[in-house]
């Protein structure tokens, strides 16, 4: 093993993924509304909504989202109505006068939902609260659930980008997560969005997944790279059993062990930034021309529970069961199970299931994260001017930080801390180095692996 995967090894241990701080593992289950009502009432300007649809067709093995599997559109349906009627809630609480700028429907699968039901419920949205004129509209797809019927759908209620679920294009693996889609199926899908306008495409492309070598990775993503996606995300497998058990369906052995996912990461980053990808924070790339990387260049890039975004709005609103909501002075998540989720909504109670209230020292900590999350860069001088707090008050942590600047995993330059382009993907180890909550925890297994 070469040197750069010892390193990689030595830090390849459970962190955090870091789409928001303090982590969603430190929300706690909170009954009172009180809280959420005031957050929403100080909502002002620009505001990001997040429509989470929890029903997929068919299982994925590897899949670690709140999901339900469904036989047949009536809960979907019903769920729709719910969704309707928590916009309704939210407008009650909400000042007149925000404007939606970032629309997302994630899942789940988006897809599942009928074309008239998804032009109703955009409609219904845009009704309760206006639209910024220049309004991102963005759905998470699923290749084989796309029809031109539900293209035109997006395109007439505005969606402008698309993020289709790929993950391989190699048939055994595909086999092995139980997730049959052939390369036609999602060449079919870009070729629909393009006809009709949606020229913003996303990829996932996911590495460690059983039966993947570096051969067939690099065969799936020089498919993926001949439909010329605008952005890919290429993430790693995140193996916990432990939280969905269905993942043990899939063969355990043939499940690429630590060496191998170093190789495939390595292998398939490289092979990606080669056909002139620009890297984003610790996973994802896009096209030079893309507005991600105008975010970049000039430090509006920010990181959500969606993943990495130019969206700019202060508030994120989460709609549906399992959604969260991240506002200025803390997090909130909605109840789970679908059915408690419904319950709270008829009796017109906002379905509160888990928040956190940012302390006052973590807001410092929650802009270095961002920082080295998107940038890989942070100044800790900077940090510490902009929260009034002393130049030393980062002093234990920068005694840490020397493990990792002695294996070349970070540079430090005075008060500027950098993670080694080699190691983007260990970025949230170093973020880990002022998570002053991972410290305290106490149980195991409750994140995946760096690598």
């Amino acid at each position: 093993m070469s040197p750069r995967y010892k390193i990689l090894e030595k830090y390849n241990f459970q962190v955090p993924r870091y789409t928001s701080y303090p982590p969603a593992t430190q929300f706690k289950e909170e009954k009172d509304e009180e809280a959420y009502i005031g957050w929403l009432s100080n909502t002002s300007g620009k505001v990001s909504l997040y429509v989470h649809i929890p029903f997929c067709a068919r299982l994925c093995h590897y899949c670690g989202c709140n999901m339900r599997v469904v036989n047949n559109y009536d809960p979907v349906k019903d769920y729709l109505q719910i969704l309707k009627s928590e916009v309704s809630l939210l407008r009650t609480y909400i000042p007149a006068g925000t404007i939606i700028s970032h629309l997302h429907f994630g899942g789940g699968s988006p897809t599942i939902v009928k074309p008239e039901d998804f032009r109703s419920l955009v409609e219904f949205i845009s009704e309760t609260f206006p639209f910024d004129s220049a309004i991102e509209i963005g759905v998470e797809a699923d290749p084989r659930n796309i029809s031109e019927t539900k293209i035109a759908a997006y395109a007439s209620s505005g969606v402008n980008r698309i993020s289709l679920g790929v993950q391989d294009f190699d048939e055994e693996v595909l086999k092995l997560i139980n997730r049959p889609q052939p390369f036609h199926v999602t060449y079919r899908a870009v070729a629909l969005c393009r006809a009709y306008g949606i020229e913003n495409i996303n990829f996932d492309l996911m590495y460690g997944l059983p039966g993947q070598t570096e051969e067939s990775i690099l065969q799936t993503i020089d498919l993926a790279l001949a439909l010329k996606p605008s952005r890919i995300s290429y993430f790693g497998y995140a193996h916990v059993p432990w939280v969905k058990r269905h993942m043990n369906l899939m063969p355990q052995e043939r499940i690429p062990g630590p060496s191998d996912r170093y190789i495939l990461q390595e292998s398939g980053a490289s092979f990606i930034e080669r056909k002139g990808y620009i890297p984003i924070g610790i996973d994802h790339f896009a096209l030079p021309e893309d507005s991600m990387v105008a975010a970049l260049n000039n430090k509006t890039l920010h990181r959500n529970f969606q993943g990495y975004t130019t969206d700019s709005a202060e508030y994120l609103i989460g709609l549906g069961s399992s959604s969260i909501g991240a506002f200025p002075k803390g997090y909130i998540q909605n109840k789970v199970d679908i059915r408690q989720y419904a319950e709270a909504l008829k009796d017109n109670r906002l379905p509160v299931h888990k928040s956190l209230t940012l302390k006052q020292d973590d807001l410092p900590v929650k802009r270095i994260i961002e920082e080295i999350m998107c940038y890989l860069k942070v100044d800790l001088k900077d940090i510490c001017k902009n929260f009034s707090l002393p130049e030393s008050y980062f002093e234990e942590e920068m005694e840490r930080i020397k493990a990792l600047e002695q294996d070349g995993v970070a540079y430090v330059r005075g008060s500027v801390i950098e993670v080694n382009p080699a190691y983007r993907v260990l970025a949230r180890v170093v973020c880990e180095v002022f998570d002053r909550h991972a410290m305290k925890e106490m149980s195991f297994q409750r994140h995946a692996q760096a690598v």
